[in-house]
């Protein structure tokens, strides 16, 4: 698949997507948020790539945020339209599939520049990075659920500072509230990323996707709520191959030989 606003590779079991408008700052644009949803799915409906790894090109932004060359319109009903697939496939957000999509935020994130890296599992970011949820600043308001994700990351009142004000933040202020997990020189941003990403070769592919989701669904689900999924997904995959390999493995002291599909093998929703 060629795109116009991304690029998408996978590699060494890792699915790389990169914003690619580094004339622009990887500024955002409705294409590019259908680009990056076509990717996750092909991603996922790949059993090689077992991580993804979402960054910018260039050397000055992950992403500065919608791209304002539309000037007073930008954020009109028209602009934000839902441009639609762009294959027959049904894209997805980076919460959405059930393999780890690790954050690689290599410089300036404004905007859906930052909102975009919270959808994802894990975030590593620049240490001198400027952040920014600048909603307030642009007379409109955040997106992509992160007024839920962020305050789960960083609390309630965190989150009511940083959205309310719109002020500005460093990549090293993000990792002292724990809203990343790592904040790194520049350059080892993205090489930090890609070692992450590669440490889930060894995982069960299902079991790390049920997990996600639990994670996932926990945001918005009480304790009873997420005991009786859990009790019920255990149940499924105990009976499963890869429940299986996963003691027999540990038992024999030998790697264990994965079969299960988080392509195919999930189990419904």
């Amino acid at each position: 698949m060629t795109y116009d606003d991304i690029l998408y590779e996978a590699e060494d079991g890792v699915g790389v997507i990169t914003l690619n408008r580094p004339d622009r700052m990887n500024a955002w644009t409705q294409t590019m948020g259908a680009e990056i949803c076509d990717a996750l799915a092909v991603a996922e409906a790949d059993d090689s790539v077992r991580a993804v790894v979402l960054t910018g090109a260039g050397d000055r932004a992950f992403c500065a945020g919608a791209d304002l060359k539309g000037g007073e319109k930008t954020f009109g009903q028209n602009e934000l339209q839902d441009k639609g697939p762009v294959s027959n496939r049904k894209g997805k957000w980076p919460n959405e599939i059930s393999k780890p999509v690790i954050a690689a935020i290599n410089g300036h994130a404004v905007g859906v520049g930052i909102t975009l890296p919270m959808m994802c599992d894990i975030r590593f970011v620049d240490e001198e990075a400027k952040l920014q949820f600048a909603f307030v600043k642009r007379g409109i308001v955040p997106e992509l659920g992160s007024p839920v994700t962020l305050q789960k990351v960083v609390g309630f009142q965190r989150a009511a500072d940083l959205m309310l004000t719109g002020r500005l933040f460093l990549g090293k202020d993000a990792a002292a509230w724990g809203m990343v997990l790592e904040a790194l020189p520049k350059a080892e941003v993205l090489p930090r990323a890609m070692e992450y990403a590669r440490g889930f070769a060894d995982t069960a592919p299902v079991s790390v996707g049920i997990t996600k989701q639990l994670l996932w669904d926990g945001i918005d689900s009480d304790m009873d709520v997420s005991r009786g999924k859990e009790t019920e997904l255990l149940a499924w995959i105990g009976e499963k191959d890869d429940a299986k390999e996963g003691v027999m493995s540990f038992v024999e002291k030998r790697v264990p030989r994965w079969t299960m599909s988080a392509a195919t093998d999930m189990p419904e929703r």
